[in-house]
C-alpha cells in the first residue's frame, strides 16, 4: 500500500510526467533524494513508469477493442503473444482466463489487420471467438487519468507542478513526422529518457529534441500517462464493463460515467455493445454495490455484460525492456 509521499510522487507525475524530481520535491516538502529513492521503490515494487504516448486523433491511425475467447490451455499463450506486438496496448486476461482483450492499433479506420491473428500467434491458439469494436471517442482515459489517483495534492500544489507554459503555436491540422514516431516510440518504454537517449533515438540533437517534445506538448500532440499497479491503491477487483445504450443517450450517459471514481475507462464504441468501461475496486462487493446502485440508477443503459479481469500483461506503453 501507498502513504501519503507515494501518492503525492504518482499524483505530481501525472501533471507532468517529466518533472524534475528537485521540483516536486519542493512542492512535497522533501528532499530531492528522497523523491528519486520512493519513485526508484515504487518502480520495482508497484510498476510505476512514466510513458509518453501520442494523441490519437492525430497519429492517422485507429484503435480497436479486440476480445479473443481461447481454450484456457491457449489463452496464456496467445496474450503472451499479442503483448510482445508493438502495435498493442492494455492486454488482459479476463473472464475467468479464457478471454483476452487488447487494444490495436491499425492504419487509418480499415480495421485490425489479418496479421493480427495471423503473426505472432501461436498456431496451436485454440482462439474460438473474436471479436473487434472501433473506439469512436474517449471520455474517460488516456490524457485523463483515474480519479483514484488524483487525491493527494490540493490546487495550490497543482498549479506549482503544472509543466511551463508554452508559446502560442499556430493551429490548425498537424501530421507527425517519421522523426516524430521515432521519438514518441522511445518515450512509450520511458517517458522520463533523458534528452540525450533520446537524440540517439531520433538523429537529432539534444537541443532539437528538447524544442521538438516542447513543441509537440504545446500543441497537444503527446501527453505522459502514468502506469502504476492499482494493486497499490487498494483495488483488488476489476472489471471491464460492455454496456449496449440508445444512440440518442450515449453521450449523456458516457459523460455521467466518466464522473463516477469506480471507472477509470469510459469509451464509446462501434457494435452491439458500444460503451465500454473498464471499473477498479476495493472487493467484489464494492463492485456488486457500484453495479446494483450506481450504474443501475442509469436507466438508459439496456444491457451490460461484465468482465472480471484476472491479469494485466501490457498497459499503455511498450513492454519494458529487459536488462542486457
Amino acid at each position: 500500500m501507498l502513504d501519503d509521499l507515494d501518492r503525492g510522487l504518482i499524483h505530481a507525475l501525472h501533471i507532468d510526467g517529466r518533472a524534475p524530481f528537485s521540483r516536486i520535491a519542493e512542492v512535497l516538502g522533501v528532499s530531492t533524494q528522497t523523491v528519486a529513492r520512493r519513485y526508484r521503490r515504487l518502480r520495482a515494487e508497484a510498476g510505476l513508469r512514466v510513458v509518453g504516448l501520442p494523441e490519437q486523433d492525430h497519429t492517422g491511425q485507429a484503435q480497436w477493442a479486440v476480445r479473443l475467447t481461447a481454450a484456457p490451455s491457449a489463452s496464456q499463450a496467445l496474450a503472451h503473444a499479442l503483448a510482445r506486438r508493438p502495435d498493442t496496448s492494455w492486454v488482459k486476461l479476463a473472464s475467468g482466463g479464457t478471454e483476452i482483450f487488447a487494444i490495436v492499433q491499425a492504419p487509418g479506420h480499415s480495421g485490425p489487420s489479418r496479421s493480427l491473428l495471423l503473426h505472432d500467434i501461436p498456431r496451436t491458439s485454440g482462439i474460438t471467438a473474436v471479436s473487434a469494436q472501433l473506439l469512436l471517442h474517449t471520455y474517460l482515459g488516456g490524457p485523463t487519468a483515474w480519479h483514484g489517483r488524483l487525491q493527494a495534492l490540493d490546487e495550490r500544489q497543482r498549479q506549482r507542478l503544472a509543466p511551463p507554459a508554452q508559446p502560442a503555436v499556430t493551429p490548425g491540422p498537424y501530421a507527425l513526422t517519421g522523426a516524430d514516431h521515432g521519438l514518441i516510440d522511445a518515450l512509450r518504454h520511458d517517458g522520463r529518457t533523458g534528452y540525450a537517449e533520446l537524440a540517439a533515438a531520433t538523429g537529432w540533437s539534444q537541443a532539437t529534441v528538447a524544442r521538438r517534445l516542447a513543441d509537440l506538448r504545446a500543441r497537444g500532440l503527446v501527453f505522459f500517462d502514468v502506469e502504476v499497479d492499482a494493486a497499490a491503491y487498494g483495488v483488488t477487483t476489476q472489471a471491464l464493463l460492455w454496456m449496449t445504450v440508445a444512440p440518442a443517450h450515449l453521450d449523456q450517459v458516457a459523460t455521467t460515467l466518466a464522473t463516477h471514481h469506480e471507472l477509470a475507462v469510459v469509451a464509446a464504441t462501434t457494435g452491439p455493445t458500444n460503451l465500454l468501461a473498464n471499473a477498479l475496486c476495493r472487493t467484489p462487493a464494492d463492485l456488486h454495490r457500484y453495479l446494483t446502485h450506481r450504474l443501475s440508477a442509469l436507466d438508459q443503459i439496456r444491457a451490460l455484460e461484465t468482465a472480471p479481469v484476472m491479469h494485466i500483461l501490457k498497459a499503455a506503453g511498450h513492454s519494458p525492456r529487459r536488462p542486457s
